[in-house]
């Protein structure tokens, strides 16, 4: 695993095994827009909060079409003025879901618009849409923005040594082994189906007890029995 690394810088430690089991999960996915960073917990959030009272009586914007940004739109509807929910694509949430948040009178959905940019001084005021096959832009009121466009697996540390699916999920076999011999994965960086926490705690117990069945079988070959 030594071969073709740079040598580290002094601050980084270096450590070494004969087996390694990644488990580092995703990340709610970003916009990448100017202004996104800036007004990151000044009125922008990823995915869904427990406190909502800073956009009570306010205008608000969810950006993403899935269930999580639905679900966004319902806690929503009774705390801000309006909701403003962008979505590059159709909806892509359970249809019944679609449903209800389509009957709340102070939803206006723009379909087919991305974010250009978000508005603001020390705290977040506005946001900047355009149609995806337009020129026009469009400027929207709100004092809170919430981003829910999905997650990404934090595989990028793996990409150099192992095989990523088109997802850039870490691909497994079923005993949470790689592509790389002594290397194991589990949880939401693999490819593994589901993205919920018990299954994610199963597959860390399988990576472990395959770990430890890979360690023990090279003991042996170095070790023959007598």
């Amino acid at each position: 695993m030594k071969a073709g690394l740079r040598s580290p810088p002094q601050s980084l430690a270096i450590y070494t095994a004969k087996a390694l089991i990644i488990a580092t999960g995703m990340t709610r996915r970003g916009l990448g827009v100017p202004g996104e960073e800036k007004f990151l917990r000044r009125g922008i959030s990823y995915g869904n909060l427990q406190d909502l009272s800073f956009v009570e009586g306010e205008d608000a914007s969810i950006i993403g079409g899935g269930n999580s940004a639905l679900q966004i739109v319902e806690n929503l509807h009774t705390v801000a003025r309006n909701i403003h929910l962008i979505s590059r694509a159709e909806l892509t949430a359970d249809p019944a879901v679609v449903e209800r948040v389509s009957c709340l009178s102070n939803l206006q959905t723009y379909i087919g618009y991305k974010v250009v940019q978000f508005i603001g001084d020390g705290t977040l005021t506005g946001l900047t849409i355009r149609k995806m096959a337009g020129a026009g832009t469009l400027d929207l009121p709100a004092k809170g923005a919430f981003i829910a466009v999905g997650l990404e697996p934090n595989s990028f540390l793996a990409a150099p040594l192992l095989k990523l699916n088109s997802r850039r999920e870490i691909i497994i076999s079923r005993d949470c082994s790689t592509s790389y011999p002594g290397i194991f994965a589990a949880g939401d960086v693999t490819d593994a189906f589901g993205k919920r926490i018990i299954i994610a705690s199963g597959e860390g117990a399988k990576a472990a007890l395959s770990a430890r069945q890979y360690l023990l079988n090279l003991r042996k070959a170095v070790c023959p029995p007598a």
